[in-house]
């Protein structure tokens, strides 16, 4: 896609925006009071606010490989708290996705040496290997959201910060578009 594509969908979305809502930008200018607060892999499949027809102004959204929550991550951790603390965000998401391709990176033990330090922070989250049992990437997929709402709820910003605000768990499937929560589980 060429630069000149981006000014002319950017164009499109501009006009459409203003013949359904004309006072639209006037209203997005006045500041920001997202509901959520959403960490999601980088993967360009998977944009939070494309695959949930979210308005703009809904969600502050914290995007990097294979969405890890890393304490020591100082954009992440910036983030979660300028979203809790200043946004008064609501809800935490935490959205993983079938395919993942840090998932897969970290278990298949790619070597880059520029990836290394992330994809073992994604290693971390993920179960051993053992000659019993090989769990699909899908099911690893999973396995890491839940690992990184475990470490959400542990972080030290949501420690200090959280208290009423939700955090749930997501995976995304690719495959058929659907949003499935695994956390809190479903009754």
């Amino acid at each position: 896609m060429k630069n000149t594509e981006l000014k002319k969908r950017n164009e499109e979305f501009v006009q459409k925006i203003k013949a359904e809502d004309p006072s639209y930008f006037d209203e997005l200018k006045k500041g920001q009071t997202p509901e959520y607060f959403l960490l999601s892999c980088s993967d360009s499949r998977v944009s939070p606010s494309v695959i949930t027809q979210m308005p703009l102004g809904h969600m502050f959204v914290h995007r990097n490989i294979a969405n890890q929550v890393v304490e020591e991550d100082e954009s992440f951790s910036a983030s979660l708290f300028y979203a809790i603390k200043h946004l008064n965000v609501k809800k935490i998401v935490v959205k993983g996705h079938t395919g993942c391709g840090g998932v897969k990176a970290a278990w298949e033990g790619n070597e880059d040496p520029e990836l290394q330090k992330w994809l073992g922070h994604i290693r971390r989250s993920l179960p051993e290997k053992t000659r019993e049992t090989e769990p699909s990437l899908n099911e690893l997929a999973r396995i890491n959201v839940l690992s990184q709402v475990e470490k959400l709820l542990k972080h030290p910003v949501y420690q200090q910060l959280g208290e009423g605000v939700e955090v749930s768990g997501f995976i995304f499937h690719m495959e058929t578009g659907e949003l499935e929560q695994i956390y809190p589980f479903a009754d």
